[in-house]
């Protein structure tokens, strides 16, 4: 079987901001909605196995549907702001959306399921439209909406199924915003409530049935900080006489009685204890995973729950007494985030996960030493709103992000002993900011500049600390790292001052200073006593949790540059790392200048006039003396690199070539440009969903130095959607024709190949398609950026890593094979997704003569 020509290497992402938007399967995968999609992540191997596309729109619910013979579970239920429910098959490790139920008028906030028997599914949704839904999947496989419970104008926050025990009849629990948990039982093929326990204070957010011995327990959660327990059970008949005058002591029970098959039963419900140990809102509650033993069905005792107060709690009854308490408490310590949204269990109860609000996942191991101590483990991380821009280190070993949530992130692959395959992952967040972040370039290995929402650029450089960790976590050598010009007189870490938004650099010094003030109440200022600094070194040699993300791995800001009159939009720099472009937004030609600075003094060298619209995206020519840039303006615009003055050593550009309204091609936003790898063209995409190439027609010379003007060297190529990014390879293809990956506005990218004709003027057949990313690799939203990695080979497994070939065995001859051929592809999108994908150039190229 030939091997794929696109393979997915890393998706980079993050739960969404709900409550029930994650869900630990007995297989041990973690389904989470992130964005539009379910994303599969299996926490052993690191690595997200799989993304679901289907929704439209933001994913606020996902629940697996567990068995009763507590085996590993092949469907899935997901509910979403498209007022829709989908219920997800596995089919050979697939999982294609087999049935979509619409009904709902609101988004769907939580979803529920259990089995009937081998071919019914029962399915239960909530949403803002205030009702719940219940639905029922048939043998055909087709849905059908049972019923529609409608509480007026009320809320139910979550729901939750169970079969009673011994009858199979589903019970129904609902908690909402009028504090109470509302109980209903299927009776003649419609669900009647039976009861509305009280006792919550404030709006219940989560509710979760288990079976055990015959009984069910139900915990509820709320805002009024307190869990409740509540015991369903046969009752007995009532006995005639309990003894001699003295009247029995029992709590307060909730009757009612439950018909089937022409038969009544009756059952209570009560109060088994109030858990008090959050100091603020719980949002979700999870029992400990049924399992298996002895051929018996067993349910430990085990309640987990998360909090806005930073902390998950293990409760459990004690074996002596039987009362409930807290066993672990795990949490959040430092960092200006909120609390949990949600908790999951592993099935073996040996992992315990949260979700944050800013959408983090927290993720705890139980030492198998010391089974009362939890510890951190490594975990999925990603950006939680839209990713605007990223880059390649110049080696290639690493992916730098910013995103409209304000943060800057550092993706890497983690080689660890024993593992062939390294796994992606983030190591450092460089940058936290107070406004949302749109764009980046590197200036060397270990600096970048970055701007956001703001009118200054910030220039950021690596502290000795990460040069250090990124060695321990991608096996490099920390010699060849401290040895290059970027890592001189490196501070050792960074922080951010309170209400500041500069990273403030830390110093060997700083540190020792304030380990000698620690402990001593003597403070010579205010500034002593409310120390700014949070920084404390880490030796790291596995990826960092969320805590020390935050505010251990910040890089410092070693210069703000000021010139701009609005908010930054892009930047670009050139290879010989001497020279920075930037452009702001803009609706009038004054503002729409393209700026320069000085690599090396930060000194703004030149402003360019040319564009009346914003400046969309910028590029430098491989050997530096060129600088496209496209616009708003449905224009592009190329300047030339001049020698600089005798009495100067800077260089100055001026106005080579440029399109203007009269001879513009596109005739919409132009969004992205890109330079061939030899110089000779620039390619551009636009909303007009045109792709044009563009040289030095006649003669094929190196851009800017030719004698014939500039103009299209290829036909118009027709994406069939708003062509958002494109990147021209930096590797020929074997007949020495030009690789280019395109971004779609749908979030789908194409690998088209294209080979300049022998005609001057361009004809048809010169494009020539060699893939594309199905829909389960693609982005739900538009592509942003689009990045190829600047070396051949695989990130953290290259070629000159590995065994050489002739040294190996033919496997491992194989495999080098293979590794040389593949090309990286760093992709950033809206979906909130950076996306690392593996392009096999002998696959693509079978594809395109089997397809030709």
């Amino acid at each position: 079987m030939a091997p794929p020509v696109i393979q997915t290497c890393h998706v980079a992402c993050c739960p969404n901001r709900s409550p029930n938007v994650v869900s630990w399967s007995k297989r041990g995968l973690i389904a989470f909605g992130t964005c539009h999609s379910v994303a599969l992540y299996d926490p052993l191997e690191r690595t997200a196995v799989a993304i679901l596309n289907g929704h439209t729109s933001r994913v606020n619910a996902v629940q697996w549907v567990h068995r009763e013979d507590c085996g590993p579970e092949t469907e899935l239920v997901s509910g979403g702001s498209d007022n829709s429910v989908i219920v997800w098959t596995n089919v050979d490790g697939q999982y294609p959306s087999s049935e979509k139920c619409i009904g709902h008028t609101g988004p769907v906030c939580a979803v529920d399921a259990v089995p009937l028997d081998t071919s019914q599914l029962l399915i239960v949704s909530t949403a803002s439209d205030s009702t719940v839904k219940l639905w029922l999947r048939g043998d055909g496989g087709k849905v059908e909406c049972l019923q529609t419970l409608s509480f007026g104008s009320g809320f139910m926050m979550d729901v939750s199924l169970a079969l009673l025990p011994g009858s199979g009849v589903p019970i129904l629990a609902c908690g909402g915003d009028d504090s109470k948990v509302h109980i209903y039982i299927r009776h003649n093929e419609q669900f009647q409530r039976v009861l509305s326990l009280q006792g919550h204070e404030d709006w219940i957010r989560g509710v979760e049935w288990a079976a055990r011995d015959g009984e069910l327990l139900l915990a509820s959660c709320a805002q009024d900080c307190m869990i409740r327990l509540w015991k369903l059970f046969a009752k007995a008949p009532p006995e005639e006489h309990i003894g001699p005058g003295e009247p029995a002591l029992r709590l307060k029970e909730n009757v009612f009685e439950v018909a089937q098959n022409g038969t009544s039963s009756v059952f209570a419900m009560s109060l088994e204890t109030v858990l008090a140990g959050h100091e603020n809102w719980v949002y979700g509650v999870h029992w400990h995973p049924s399992y298996i033993k002895d051929g018996k069905v067993q349910q430990p005792l085990s309640l987990l729950s998360a909090s806005m107060d930073k902390t998950m709690i293990l409760w459990g009854p004690e074996e002596d007494s039987g009362v409930w308490v807290e066993q672990v408490r795990v949490g959040e310590v430092g960092g200006n985030t909120l609390g949990f949204y949600g908790c999951q269990m592993s099935p073996d109860g040996s992992m315990i996960l949260a979700h944050a609000f800013h959408g983090a996942l927290h993720l705890w191991h139980r030492n198998q030493n010391q089974e009362a101590e939890w510890s951190p483990a490594v975990v999925i991380s990603g950006h939680f709103n839209a990713v605007q821009d990223l880059s390649w280190d110049p080696e290639g070993e690493f992916v730098l992000s910013v995103g409209s949530d304000q943060t800057t992130r550092l993706f890497t692959p983690w080689k660890r002993k024993g593992c062939t395959q390294p796994t992606w992952h983030e190591i450092c967040r460089p940058q936290i900011h107070g406004y949302d972040m749109q764009c980046l370039a590197m200036v060397g290995r270990f600096q970048f500049v970055s701007g956001a929402d703001e009118k200054v650029l910030r220039v950021f450089r690596a502290p000795r600390n990460f040069v250090e960790n990124f060695a321990n976590i991608s096996a490099s050598p920390l010699e060849l790292l401290l040895a290059s010009n970027d890592t001189v007189d490196l501070p050792e870490g960074a922080s951010t001052p309170a209400l500041g938004l500069s990273n403030k650099a830390v110093f060997q010094g700083d540190l020792i200073s304030q380990t000698g003030k620690e402990g001593d109440g003597n403070y010579s200022s205010v500034s002593d006593q409310y120390k700014e600094s949070h920084f404390q070194p880490l030796t790291l040699k596995a990826p960092p949790p969320e805590d020390h993300l935050l505010q251990n791995t910040l890089w410092p800001e070693v210069q703000k540059l000021y010139g701009h009159g609005f908010e930054l939009f892009c930047l670009a720099s050139d290879a010989a790392r001497t020279l920075v472009a930037s452009a702001c937004k803009a609706t009038k030609a004054e503002h729409a200048s393209i700026l320069l600075w000085s690599a090396s003094s930060w000194r703004q060298l030149q402003s360019l006039p040319c564009h009346s619209l914003t400046v969309t995206q910028m590029a430098f020519s491989p050997d530096s003396r060129l600088l496209l840039a496209v616009s708003r303006d449905r224009t592009w615009s190329l300047w030339k690199r001049q020698d600089p003055a005798p009495d100067s050593t800077e260089p100055l550009f001026s106005l080579y070539a440029n399109t203007s309204k009269n001879t513009a091609v596109h005739t919409r936003i132009i969004w992205s440009c890109d330079w061939s790898f030899d110089n000779k063209y620039f390619v551009t995409s636009s909303r007009d969903k045109k792709v044009i190439v563009w040289g030095h027609a006649a003669s094929g010379d190196v851009v800017g130095q030719g004698s014939d003007p500039i103009r299209p060297c290829s036909s118009v190529l027709d994406v069939g959607d708003s062509a958002t990014a494109v990147a021209f390879c930096p590797f020929p293809c074997p007949d020495n024709s030009y690789l280019l990956a395109v971004g779609l506005e749908s979030g789908q990218i194409l690998l088209y190949k294209w080979r300049r004709g022998a005609d001057e003027i361009p004809t048809d057949g010169d494009w020539s398609k060699g893939g594309d990313t199905d829909a389960s690799q693609s982005h739900t939203l538009l592509v942003k950026r689009l990045r190829w990695r600047p070396r051949a080979g695989w990130a953290g497994q290259a070629g000159h890593q590995q065994a050489q070939v002739g040294q190996g065995g033919p496997e491992e001859e194989a495999e080098e094979a293979s590794v040389a051929a593949c090309v990286q592809l760093a992709s950033a999108g809206d979906d909130h997704a950076v996306k690392i994908f593996s392009v096999n150039r002998q696959a693509l190229e079978q594809q395109v003569m089997s397809s030709g």
